[in-house]
This record gives structure tokens, sequence and C-alpha cells, in this order.
């Protein structure tokens, strides 16, 4: 846990003449927000030092983001990538605190977005089945303000999706200025699936990584700031999860004939996956490769990518929009009235 200053004891710059002591007070007020909702106080001339997950043990601390990132260019080998990864933890009970942790300030950091309503927040969710992905919606996202998140799956397109381009059901879906999106597959699957079952002609699917680059280099130019989750899981892992499913009927629901038929083609939807990872995580819309093995590892990571993320945005409450001096001067003469009636 980052310790936080108390906001009573944080040096202020000198206030001597009355823009400087408005500026100060300001500033205070400002501290004192930050501190009562649990999240590191900035201190003036000093930006707060960036938080690590303490999973990598010993008192060492991993940066998540630089760890798992897929960076711009680069080769991916998803062979060379370990799902059952766990770093330094080795149990659920390890990691649970730190998680409770980031779900909590989670939910004061998205108030604030909410509140600040200039920015938003596109978390875009892929894997293969049975990765993870709705389990990463539930756990990391338990917390959230309804009013200020959406989710949204895009699966095989209707008539009149397939009438358009294939980013148009997606623009509509991208998140408003102080929200946070979910897609829980999302764009991608029209380099993944169109792929690996040649749904469109290779000439056709080839060039829409180069759009999904474009469409997504659009949201950020409008303070859109996106993080893309691959949830990496081994094919022993996917069967282990699919007996689970068998055997449990309260998950019996979720069964489907293309789990098994879409196994055969495991081998195409990694080099798919590789391909997409490579040709579309740029530095504004980054992807990460997640291990997804031990489902409470990846959600351990996920959500400290995601609070880091927030944090690094250094968002503020807006001014009031009123008088409140005219605003206290109504109140108190509607309370000299009394309750009406």
């Amino acid at each position: 846990m980052v310790r936080l200053a108390d906001p009573t004891h944080v040096a202020s710059e000198d206030a001597t003449t009355p823009d400087a002591r408005k500026t100060a007070g300001a500033a205070r007020r400002q501290q004192r927000l930050w501190y009562h909702l649990g999240l590191p106080v900035p201190i003036p001339g000093r930006m707060p030092a960036p938080r690590q997950s303490l999973a990598g043990g010993e008192g060492r601390r991993v940066d998540y983001r630089k760890k798992f990132v897929v960076e711009p260019d680069s080769k991916v080998d998803l062979a060379r990538v370990d799902p059952k990864f766990t770093g330094k933890l080795s149990s659920e009970a390890d990691a649970k605190a730190e998680l409770d942790a980031h779900c909590e300030r989670f939910t004061k950091l998205q108030y604030l977005l909410y509140a600040d309503g200039t920015q938003s927040l596109l978390v875009v969710l892929q894997g293969m089945d049975a990765s993870g992905k709705d389990g990463t919606v539930r756990h990391v996202f338990r917390d959230i303000d309804p009013q200020g998140i959406t989710v949204r799956s895009f699966k095989v397109p209707t008539p009149e999706e397939l009438a358009h381009d294939f980013l148009w059901r997606v623009h509509a879906a991208a998140p408003r200025r102080g929200s946070v999106a979910i897609f829980n597959r999302s764009h991608y699957e029209d380099v993944l699936v169109a792929r690996v079952h040649e749904l469109v002609p290779k000439e056709v699917w080839s060039k829409r990584y180069g759009r999904i680059v474009d469409f997504e280099k659009n949201l950020v130019q409008s303070d859109t700031h996106i993080l893309k989750f691959f949830l990496h899981i081994s094919p022993e892992e996917q069967l282990r999860r699919f007996k689970q499913r068998l055997e449990d009927p309260a998950r019996q629901w979720k069964i489907s004939e293309s789990d098994y038929t879409e196994r055969d083609y495991w081998d195409d939807y990694v080099r798919a996956y590789e391909a997409a990872l490579e040709k579309t995580s740029t530095e504004r819309a980054p992807w990460f490769i997640i291990p997804s093995d031990h489902k409470w590892f990846r959600d351990l990571v996920v959500s400290t990518i995601i609070v880091d993320t927030l944090e690094d945005l250094h968002m503020r409450l807006p001014q009031p929009h009123v008088n409140l001096a005219d605003i206290a001067r109504k109140y108190h003469a509607a309370d000299a009235k009394g309750s009406l009636g």
C-alpha cells in the first residue's frame, strides 16, 4: 500500500500576494481531495512516484506495464510466453489484498474520470475461448459505478452491420468522455476469426491492421486512453475449464459446439493473434500479453495496469459551475423558512 501524506503537513509555495494565496488555497483543497479519496497526494514541485505491484517478492516491485507490454514493431512469439507465470506469487491468497486495494482505487479513479468529463478509457479483452474475458470483467470491474461504464461484445455481425465497413459498429460503442468502455471481444475479431476461417480474402483482412491502427489513433486524438489485453492460456488449461463447465450445472449454459471445433484451429489462431499483436500495438494503444492460466494472477495484472494508467492522468475534480457563496445564501434562506408545507 502507498503511504499517504497528511495534507495538513504538505508544504505550499509562498503565498504573500492575493493571487498566490488563491492558488495555494486551491492546491490545498485539491490535496485534501486526493487524500480523502485514498490517492497519493501530489506535493508541489514533485509528481507522485509510480505505483508498482508488490508481486516481485523480497521487497522488489514489478512494473507490469513494462513486463507484459508488446513493444511497437516487435516480434511476438506466444510460445515463449508462459501462460502459467505468476512471478513470486504462489496462490490467490498472496494476491487478494493487493487486488482488493486496486479495485477500491479503481472505483475512486473512475469517479474522478466521470467528474472530470474530458477523457475516457477503452479496455479491449481478447483471448481464446475460456481464457477468462467474462471473469476479468466480473472481478476487475466489480466495484465500478454502472453509470460510468459500458460493456460490449462484438460477435457475429448482423445483416445491418455487414452492410457497412467492419469498424462501423465499433465506433458507435467507443466510450464517451468521462466513461469507461469494455470490449469483450472486439474489432480484432475481424483479423482473427475472419482470417482463420477465411471469411474474407487475405487481400481484405490484411489491410484491416492499418485501418485498426488509424481507428485507434483517432480515438486517442479524441482523448480516449486505450489498453488492450490478450489473455494468454494454454490448450491444457482451456480443456480443464471445458471440463469444469461440463461437470458444473451452473456453468453448463456456457457450453457450445464451437468450443471443440475451434480447438482444431488452435495453431491458426495463435498465428493470427501474433500477427495482430505485432501489427497493432502502438505507444498510445498498447497490447499486453497477460499470463492467464491462473485467474487470480490475470485479475491482479489487469487491475494493476488499469489503475497505474488512470493515476498517470493526474485527474482533478472540475471547479463548481455555480457561485458557491450565492448557493450557500439560498440554502440558509431555505433552511430558515423550515420545511415546506
